[in-house]
């Protein structure tokens, strides 16, 4: 038998194919008996209808990219588990696209995107971009465009955030409140916005609490596991700081395996506290304090964002900022040990 398309299946109906690709769209025009009917022949003659080809007459591929550093990272999985949720409710479906942290990566996906592969984009930035004006190169073309987590703050585009700055002050005030004197902070890159602000909570709740901020404590890592646990080790070795402070869930990962090798006791001779939203944190032994963000919410936010320009509810170049809070949970990595009870 020959396949059948739409043309077929006017044929054998006797309606023209306009009917029938607005029945498929399920357009109010078309009768409730009609639509039925057209279902009905449709399924006796296995006819399929190309949504694809639909979409490229409509000019839109009903795709929205989503551009992250990394995926280990658990409140990445997170926040896209929250942007699918509202991209499926709006009949889009999205590509993941993960840049390693190379800016060299971000820039191509972003090229590669604006050839009509994606209606939209919503980003979590490179840590390793100095110039990002090439996003102001595409002009009016450039494709609607939504920060999550990491952003540029000289390009003018949405963006979801959290309240880091008080996230990391808080974070500082509960080591210090645990009788922590000597804290290091564990950053990746301290030139990226969200590294600075993080960075400032926790320099301000050393100068609030009268201890001296110490440039050596600010323990400079990187994106690589080995070398990682390397720096962490010598920092331990060498400063022995009471209490760790890790902007990023990977470099908690490292610290743990660090001092299990060097066998130093969390939280008796260091406490820990990191940003994760890790689900299995109460599981580790000990269990990990954290800063835990609304990862799913922000996607949420980020992609309904994204759609009310899509939907041309908001102009796309709008630099509308939404603060969500995340939370401090206290567990035992930053408990009061037998030495100070």
């Amino acid at each position: 038998m020959d396949s059948i398309n739409i043309k077929k299946l006017a044929e054998a109906l006797n309606l023209s194919t306009s009917t029938i690709s607005r029945a498929f769209r399920d357009n109010k025009e078309i009768s409730v008996s009609t639509k039925e009917r057209i279902l009905l022949k449709a399924k006796e003659l296995n006819y399929q209808p190309n949504h694809y080809a639909s979409n490229l007459r409509e000019q839109k591929s009903k795709t929205i990219a989503v551009i992250v550093p990394e995926l280990a990272n658990n409140y990445f999985s997170q926040a896209i588990h929250g942007i699918e949720r509202i991209a499926r409710a709006n009949g889009y479906h999205i590509l993941i696209y993960v840049t390693d942290d190379d800016y060299k990566k971000e820039v191509n996906f972003i090229r590669h995107l604006h050839n009509g592969r994606a209606d939209g984009i919503i980003m979590s930035v490179s840590g390793e971009a100095n110039d990002h004006n090439y996003l102001n190169d595409f002009g009016d073309k450039r494709l609607p465009l939504v920060f999550f987590d990491r952003i540029y703050e000289d390009i003018e585009t949405p963006r979801v955030i959290t309240n880091d700055y008080d996230s990391s002050f808080s974070a500082t005030e509960h080591l210090i409140q645990q009788g922590c004197k000597r804290i290091a902070y564990l950053v990746v890159n301290k030139s990226l916005s969200i590294g600075k602000t993080r960075m400032q909570g926790y320099i301000n709740a050393l100068q609030k609490h009268h201890i001296a901020f110490n440039e050596d404590l600010v323990i400079d890592c990187s994106n690589d596991y080995e070398e990682n646990s390397r720096i962490i080790k010598n920092a331990l070795i060498q400063f022995k700081p009471d209490g760790i402070f890790a902007s990023v869930e990977r470099l908690a990962f490292a610290t743990y395996y660090a001092c299990q090798d060097l066998n130093i006791k969390i939280p008796d001779d260091v406490k820990v506290i990191s940003f994760s939203s890790l689900e299995i944190a109460p599981l580790l032994n000990p269990s990990l304090t954290t800063i835990t963000q609304p990862a799913s919410e922000i996607g949420m936010e980020a992609a309904q964002m994204l759609f009310r320009i899509l939907n041309a509810e908001t102009g796309k170049n709008s630099t509308r900022e939404l603060v969500l809070q995340s939370k401090i949970i206290e567990r035992r990595s930053t408990a009061l040990s037998s030495k100070t009870t």
